[in-house]
């Protein structure tokens, strides 16, 4: 793809941008809103039991979107999506917020209810911080150790870049919502050991869906025209404009 663009023009659009940002907000606040609220249990063959979260099982997914994101349109616009992301789950908190301490209605019904909403969204202050702080930081991370491999092998080997790049955003991730939410409440051993369980299956989980990234990944390069490289990309975390 020798035509395609190494420095991104300012008017440059997208077919497929917003419904793959749309797609990526829509995963990431589903992980966290639906499958947080649920402990579920694996046999794992030699360790038994395993306890996680079912949220594990979907959120990788944000990870795979920003693999796609940085790998054809590069750092900038994944950077663009996390903040959307970021925004979404802020909003989403605050909403639970407000909607659990509204009081309310009479009647048996309502009363179930609200200790449903409460028992699903009732996190804690620490939880809530924890997971979207963890979530900006790992996303970014992933994103700047996928573009700067991507140039230091001239685009080669995509599967080692994406492993690569997961492994290192996932420890961010979990290491930081782990600490962040449950240290000084858990037992540091048992922090470092849900930490550990969590952060194998999500980069497990996303390597088993490699087969699937490459071909979106080819798909979009070839329909969008684009496979761009971040060589004078500003890695700045804090900027929106792409």
């Amino acid at each position: 793809m020798n035509s395609m663009s190494q420095t991104l023009p300012a008017h440059k659009s997208y077919k497929y941008y917003d419904f793959l940002l749309v797609g990526f907000v829509v995963a990431l606040l589903c992980s966290n809103l639906i499958g947080a609220g649920k402990a579920a249990t694996i046999d794992v063959p030699y360790f038994g039991h395993v306890v996680f979260g079912a949220g594990v099982l979907f959120f990788p997914i944000s990870y795979a979107f920003g693999d796609i994101f940085t790998e054809v349109y590069g750092y900038a616009f994944d950077r663009r999506a996390v903040w959307c992301g970021f925004g979404a789950l802020l909003f989403a908190a605050l909403m639970s917020l407000i909607v659990i301490h509204l009081q309310p209605a009479p009647g048996d019904y309502n009363a179930h209810l609200q200790e449903g909403l409460e028992s699903v969204f009732g996190n804690t202050w620490r939880i809530v911080f924890g997971s979207i702080i963890a979530f900006w930081c790992g996303s970014l991370v992933n994103s700047f150790v996928l573009a700067k491999l991507k140039i230091l092998s001239s685009g080669k080997h995509l599967w080692f870049r994406l492993i690569t790049s997961t492994a290192v955003g996932e420890l961010v991730d979990s290491s930081l919502f782990y600490l962040l939410a449950f240290y000084g409440i858990w037992p540091t051993s048992q922090v470092i050991e849900v930490a550990f369980v969590q952060y194998l299956l999500k980069t497990v989980w996303e390597v088993l869906a490699i087969p699937l990234t490459y071909r979106i990944v080819r798909f979009l390069k070839r329909v969008e025209s684009e496979d761009y490289y971040d060589r004078h990309t500003n890695f700045n975390p804090f900027k929106v404009k792409v």
